[in-house]
């Protein structure tokens, strides 16, 4: 029976300028794989590219993963590391598994006895939690929050957070972030604190925490359609 690869779960930069937050040794990985999964093939294409690869681009083997595919092509997706090669998983940002329908195929790696190996890269979910000045020995990651719905979700979110001394985290579509933070403001309690965290890792990084009453004080920060987290405390 051949015996399987591993798994590796491969962190992505943030954005363009910010190559230098992986670390060596997972570049040394990357180099080495030859079958990779990407969220999306391009953007994995481009960062393999930045690393300045040992081979060619061509010789890479990369089969995409996202919202739109199959459960039933997920299985198939693993054929490589079934037959004996090790396999990456790429998210577009960040960390593949966080928030990412990477997760799925790592289920199903642990269902078939493959290793799963992690690596250390930038998670936008945790630097800004860790640079947020909020709680972080309990805190909750929403994903998106409903369009239709924003003032009730927002509203949910500070009692969660009141109720359980729990910061709560949600990300938005970065041509929506205006939207948010107006309507954070308007309707959260003044003492809420309200994190804004954009950019994290490159040059432009916007973070800053205040209370409500205290975003009411001053214009609001303009982030046109950068990637933004957001965090109620």
């Amino acid at each position: 029976m051949t015996k399987s690869g591993k798994l590796y779960l491969i962190p992505c930069p943030l954005g363009d300028d910010a190559l230098q937050t992986i670390p060596t040794y997972v570049v040394e990985i990357l180099h080495r794989l030859t079958y990779l999964v990407a969220e999306r093939a391009k953007t994995t294409r481009h960062f393999i590219k930045a690393t300045n690869p040992p081979k060619p681009i061509s010789d890479y083997q990369i089969e995409e993963l996202n919202e739109h595919t199959p459960v039933a092509e997920l299985e198939n997706l693993l054929k490589p590391v079934l037959e004996g090669h090790d396999l990456g998983i790429l998210s577009e940002a960040g960390c593949p598994g966080i928030a990412d329908p990477g997760a799925k195929l790592v289920e199903i790696a642990h269902r078939k006895g493959v290793e799963v190996v992690p690596l250390v890269g930038p998670s936008s979910i945790l630097l800004a939690l860790m640079a947020s000045g909020m709680n972080g020995q309990s805190f909750a990651f929403h994903g998106y929050l409903s369009q239709k719905a924003l003032t009730e979700d927002l509203k949910r979110l500070e009692q969660l957070a009141n109720k359980h001394s729990q910061t709560q985290l949600f990300i938005e579509t970065p041509y929506r972030n205006k939207a948010v933070i107006e309507q954070a403001v308007k309707v959260l309690q003044a003492n809420t604190k309200f994190c804004i965290a954009a950019d994290l890792t490159l040059p432009t990084e916007f973070i800053q925490t205040k209370t409500i009453a205290e975003w009411r004080k001053k214009p609001l920060p303009e982030l046109g359609k950068r990637p933004a987290i957001f965090l109620i405390g």
